[in-house]
């Protein structure tokens, strides 16, 4: 059960639980307090122990519900927790997939698209596993916002999250994944070739061309204009279907791509 609390950190706690519903810094707190963020860190790492207050990571804290069975567990939304920690970000790869209905198959772990430069791109808080891919800035674009407990949370839309998987083949759970993901793309309603040749056409990178190109191909697509921009757009040289996998296979000659992986 949650201890007891003093009249005296019962308004603090209030104070904190109005202006912060979601996660809040030591900085964060200070600001609101009008105290010294090194007494602020002493009354935070209080509210915590008592079950008041549940810590994210060092540094970062959110409120529990009343009523919470087992504050010491409680944790906060992932989505909540990457908006916060690793603004400006989007959600994107597979994670953006189970969103849009691309795959049914079920990660524990969230992609994360930032422009902040991480050391470590692969990072547990809160015992949820969260993959990030580091861009510039500029090619922020192609968002929607969704609304999770009153949060605005960022994710790649339909179309960017094909481009991004095709671009980086890895946040998609690799090229055999991402080519399940193209199939049910291409079964959906937000198929838009002259859309996505944009998006694709904003990555700057040629191999994307290769890899849709030789999928539709490969898995008998009914896209003949997108492959055929495909096929008009690829560059000389061959660049591996998935450059996360032992370099071997076959050089298809069509695409410009070593067929590094044997796709269904």
């Amino acid at each position: 059960m949650i201890s007891g609390i003093s009249e005296k950190n019962r308004t603090l706690l209030d104070n904190l639980a109005r202006n912060w519903e979601k996660p809040f810094s030591i900085q964060d707190a200070s600001k609101l307090l009008h105290q010294p963020e090194k007494r602020v860190r002493i009354i935070l790492a209080y509210l915590t122990r008592k079950g008041w207050l549940s810590r994210i990571k060092q540094g970062l804290y959110i409120v529990v519900p009343l009523g919470t069975t087992n504050p010491q567990e409680y944790k906060e939304h992932p989505w909540i927790v990457a908006n916060r920690v690793f603004a400006p970000c989007y959600i994107g790869g597979w994670s953006a997939a189970e969103y849009w209905k691309f795959t049914d198959q079920i990660f524990n772990s969230v992609v994360v698209i930032t422009s902040r430069k991480l050391k470590n791109t692969n990072i547990k808080i809160q015992g949820t596993d969260y993959v990030i891919k580091c861009i510039n800035k500029k090619y922020f674009k192609n968002q929607k916002s969704v609304w999770f407990e009153n949060v605005k949370i960022f994710i790649s839309d339909p179309l960017q999250t094909i481009a991004d998987i095709l671009d980086t083949p890895y946040i998609g759970g690799g090229i055999r994944h991402v080519a399940d993901i193209i199939q049910e793309y291409f079964n959906s309603t937000y198929v838009n070739d002259d859309q996505l040749y944009k998006y694709i056409e904003q990555k700057n990178n040629k191999t994307i061309y290769k890899r849709l190109g030789f999928l539709i191909d490969t898995m008998g697509i009914s896209a003949e204009n997108l492959k055929t921009i495909c096929k008009q757009n690829i560059s000389k040289g061959y660049s591996l279907l998935d450059p996360r996998v032992k370099v071997q296979g076959v050089f298809n000659s069509k695409w410009n791509l070593r067929i590094n992986v044997r796709i269904r």
